[in-house]
């Protein structure tokens, strides 16, 4: 592309972020102070990611200029430097207005270190990137293992909601504390809400001889009735093995999905595993067919995932809600999970201003579809209170969105985040076969290595998690010497056009009223 046609198609996309400053100003009156200028550079990223980017790389690379790859946490200061170069270049230089507010390059690290050490309680200086671990049971009794844990890297540990009781919970937070008092190590505590856990009800199967097994075979092409079932805790089905049958009834932990669901729907179970399909409902059931499965049994208690289901269930439970007295007298910070929109996000700060606790952190956990195409939503109203970060969830998450493009999803949501200058926690599987059997596979090494563009990574708890911390603590290390981010080619992103096209129609159309 020559300079001339360069400047002119950049100009236009400067002239647009210019334009819509004054729309930009009036999104982000309720964010919090230390979040305004990384507001207004999320949605100056998002209107950008609106354009297709990737003509223009190899062109502006060529001249010796920025190709824009690395536009994330500085946007509009970014474009203008890139026109202003190529004015020079042409040995015309004019100068541009720039009108709205500039964010540089050093501007947008220093403001997402402030927002990374408020958010994890850290001293500045002390090395980038946190490793997070959950707590087994029994750290809750073994002081020598948390203390290997805090020797060696951890530096957040993690408490489940979703596991144990409140007991257990107590005896872990005291156990911290404890240890982190004797190594005179800050070891911040991290607490997760359970959220609206949708899983199958216990199973009991009992054969000729009495006994009594808690899963059913399944095969492809077989087909389950998904019954509705009363409480958090059903009563057990009990089928005969032996019988012959080609359907298969089962109950679930949540009965509105039964109602939620529609023919046609995918619903997935154990982690995506064994993959169904709805082709019938009734009033209390659905019938299933079993289009995959990599799986010969389906078990009790195992998760159950609706990818293309909008369901009614609230982000924040009634359990979550009771959780939550102890969450703010014990924890730093909490982690929301199933979080799907704005509005959800407000709800969880209504019931935290009930406990005064406008200063717990909060991690937003993407672990849906509606959560990543909402996510521009969710960080905007989360930066209403001061100290927020994001979680990849990527468990649930792949399963939503499909393995074949959770690394997208993935990079998506870093991209996201980099602009709003938001910390970010790396989770699910991370060196999960080193954690569990001691010995590493190489995908997860790598998995790993890109972990380091995050800012907290997480790792899962197993018998060999000492070594898991040790290894993962060396490979950050390493990583941080050689790289901070990364390039990528940057093809318009549907999410950002979805929230561009949304916001600013309301805007102008709440403006024209006004005028008028």
């Amino acid at each position: 592309m020559k300079i001339e046609k360069l400047e002119h198609e950049l100009s236009g996309i400067f002239a647009e972020l210019t334009a819509n400053e004054n729309a930009i100003n009036d999104l982000i009156l309720d964010v919090h102070p230390d979040y305004r200028l990384s507001a207004k550079n999320l949605i100056r990223y998002l209107i950008l990611r609106t354009h297709d980017l990737r003509k223009y790389h190899n062109s502006l690379s060529d001249l010796g200029v920025s190709s824009l790859r690395t536009a994330e946490g500085y946007v509009y200061g970014n474009l203008y430097n890139v026109i202003r170069n190529l004015n020079l270049i042409k040995g015309t230089p004019k100068s541009i207005d720039p009108e709205g507010e500039i964010i540089g390059f050093y501007d947008s690290r220093k403001l997402l270190k402030q927002h990374s050490y408020r958010l994890f309680s850290k001293e500045k200086g002390k090395r980038f990137t946190e490793i997070m671990v959950t707590m087994p049971d029994e750290a809750a009794e073994n002081k020598a293992l948390v203390k290997k844990m805090v020797k060696f890297g951890m530096q957040i540990a993690r408490i489940n909601l979703g596991k144990g009781d409140l007991e257990l919970w107590k005896k872990m937070v005291e156990m911290i504390k404890t240890v982190s008092e004797e190594t005179g190590k800050k070891i911040k505590i991290y607490m997760d809400l359970a959220g609206p856990k949708i899983r199958t009800s216990p199973i009991q199967i009992v054969n000729s001889q009495g006994e009594t097994k808690n899963a059913i075979s399944i095969k492809k092409g077989d087909h389950i009735i998904l019954s509705k079932s009363n409480g958090w805790v059903p009563e057990p089905l009990n089928v005969t093995e032996d019988l012959p049958y080609k359907t298969v009834k089962i109950g679930v932990t949540l009965e509105e999905i039964i109602d939620d669901a529609n023919i046609g729907d995918a619903i997935y179970f154990d982690d995506g595993t064994i993959q169904g399909k709805v082709i019938a409902k009734h009033k209390d059931d659905l019938e299933l067919v079993i289009e995959e499965s990599y799986k010969s049994k389906i078990g009790s208690l195992k998760g159950i995932n609706l990818p293309n289901t909008q369901l009614s269930l609230p982000s924040l439970t009634e359990k979550d809600k009771a959780n939550l007295p102890f969450v703010c007298a014990n924890a730093d910070m909490l982690g929301y999970s199933f979080v799907r929109t704005g509005s959800d996000v407000n709800k969880l700060y209504q019931e935290l201003d009930k406990y005064k606790a406008q200063d717990m952190g909060v991690v937003f956990k993407i672990e849906n579809r509606d959560a990543f195409e909402n996510l521009p939503e969710i960080i905007l109203q989360g930066m209403r209170r001061n100290k927020i970060g994001v979680m990849i969830a990527r468990g649930d998450l792949a399963v939503e969105v499909g393995f074949e493009t959770i690394s997208e999803v993935q990079n998506q949501i870093l991209w996201l985040c980099e602009a709003a200058h938001l910390p970010v926690i790396w989770a699910t599987q991370v060196l999960e076969n080193l954690a569990k059997k001691g010995i590493p596979t190489r995908a997860e090494i790598s998995d790993a290595a890109m972990s380091a563009q995050a800012e907290c990574v997480m790792l899962n708890k197993g018998p060999k998690i000492i070594l898991a911390i040790k290894v993962l603590r060396n490979i950050l290390n390493r990583r941080q010497k050689h790289s901070f981010k990364k390039k990528n080619e940057l093809r318009p992103l549907l999410v950002a056009r979805k929230y561009v096209d949304k916001t600013f129609e309301a805007h102008n159309k709440a403006a024209a009223i006004e005028s008028d």
